[in-house]
């Protein structure tokens, strides 16, 4: 059966590349306005579209990621099990959320436009959270429990009211929660409740949930990625996805908030306005250069191209003439970052213990590349807003592509989070860890 399917899924994705390449000529290089100024984008397969898997070879002993003169980075926590996410609860403890794509044994196959299949194995899923708590203040946490266990790939977590919320990948489960608790334990009289139910899985590593309490905490909104690259499995098959949903905290009243977001992970509200922004993967197999991920300000019901169109009404090739009436209606985002980043992480900068340049920014993790002849991302950026508008991005924590043959990584950053002390927490999925950046 297996074979079976991933069989119909190589068919369907060569028979899309197929069609692509006849419809190439039609694809023009384009420049569209963005928030930050004009971006100039290649036509599609202006390079081929290439696969590089990196590498992760770990961190040497002492050896950190590099952030600016003024910074000092230091490990917050190791030993980890592929850390994902980050939830700093009211009272400062940190909650994390341990999962991973795929378990033990299991093989991802990706197809590229060439037809040529490549395969990468993950570890097992941890699917726990693991909390870790500092009493005396000095950056560093002194007591680390397992939190909670037996989920199904958790990654986003929010405290609200008295409860913890989970996002699975297929479903926001409900716990009774106090303050200050080590460990919960489902248990006949304290079970949780799954407030929703979420579509599954999805291409690559769209199997992520986030979740957001609204300024208000009187809605929840969660991200859900797209279950394919560009709906190549039919677009029926993409009902809830794609999507930010915006819901009641008891899970009634679902919505959906903005669509056509192929991958929406970090998710935050913009410091002292109630505007919503999200980081957003990109679709892959159109060459190195396309299509940029991005930040942007997210509109209440807009809609933002994916599938049919990339950055307004740049036509994807593979879906070309398919919805024009909606493609009309497509949203321009705000900040490009570049092509297969696989920018993940985002938090907006609301403390003031970083200098001023920094205040009210967004840091954005990025997970880094596969789909390219030569790895981008790997690192996390730094997006400077002035008059709540933001600017170009520009590097912040660096270090994590090893200096030898361009394949070798140390680690893998994932989400960005900002401290009730002004420092800046960093997931290391892949090193296992968790960095602080402080200022000195």
């Amino acid at each position: 059966m297996f074979l079976r399917i991933s069989s119909l899924a190589l068919a369907s994705s060569l028979l899309l590349a197929s069609c692509a390449e006849k419809k190439a000529s039609e694809g023009k290089a384009a420049q569209v306005e963005t928030a930050i100024g004009p971006l100039d984008l290649p036509a599609p397969y202006a390079s081929k579209s290439a696969t590089k898997f990196s590498k992760v070879i770990g961190w040497p002993d002492g050896q950190t990621p590099t952030a600016p003169d003024g910074f000092v980075v230091t490990e917050y926590a190791r030993d980890l099990i592929n850390p994902r996410w980050v939830y700093i609860a009211p009272n400062g403890d940190v909650f994390v959320s341990e999962a991973n794509t795929e378990k033990k044994g299991v093989k991802k196959t990706v197809a590229s436009v060439s037809g040529q299949a490549d395969s990468q194995r993950f570890d097992e899923s941890a699917n726990r959270v693991t909390l870790l708590r500092d009493t005396n203040g000095d950056g560093k946490p002194d007591q680390r429990s397992v939190f909670l266990t037996g989920l199904n790939q958790p990654f986003g977590m929010l405290v609200l009211g008295n409860y913890f919320y989970v996002a699975n990948t297929d479903a926001l489960l409900r716990f009774p929660y106090k303050a200050g608790e080590t460990k919960l334990t489902v248990s006949a009289s304290s079970k949780p409740d799954t407030i929703l139910k979420l579509p599954a899985g999805g291409y690559n590593n769209h199997w992520t949930r986030n979740l957001l309490a609204g300024p208000d905490g009187k809605k929840i909104y969660i991200s859900v990625g797209s279950g394919s690259n560009v709906a190549e499995h039919g677009i029926d098959n993409e009902v809830r996805r794609a999507n930010i949903l915006e819901i009641n905290p008891d899970g009634t009243g679902e919505r959906v908030y903005a669509s056509g977001l192929r991958n929406p992970v970090g998710i935050d509200w913009q410091p002292g306005t109630n505007k919503l922004y999200a980081a957003v993967n990109e679709r892959d197999e159109l060459g190195d250069g396309l299509v940029p991920d991005y930040m942007t300000s997210v509109q209440e019901g807009g809609f933002y191209g994916w599938p049919f169109s990339y950055y307004g009404q740049v036509e994807d090739p593979r879906r070309a003439g398919e919805n024009p009436e909606l493609v009309k209606k497509a949203i321009v985002p705000d900040v490009p970052l570049g092509a297969h980043t696989a920018s993940l992480g985002l938090t907006f900068y609301d403390q003031k213990a970083f200098p001023a340049k920094y205040q009210n920014g967004a840091f954005i993790g990025q997970h880094g590349s596969w789909n390219r002849s030569e790895l981008s991302g790997y690192k996390v950026v730094f997006v400077p807003f002035t008059n709540g508008k933001p600017g170009k991005p520009e590097d912040f924590l660096t270090g994590f592509i090893a200096k030898n043959d361009g394949q070798d990584v140390h680690g893998r950053p994932v989400g960005t989070f900002t401290m009730p002390d002004g420092s800046l927490l960093v997931t290391d999925d892949s090193g296992n860890r968790i960095w602080r950046v402080a200022a000195k």
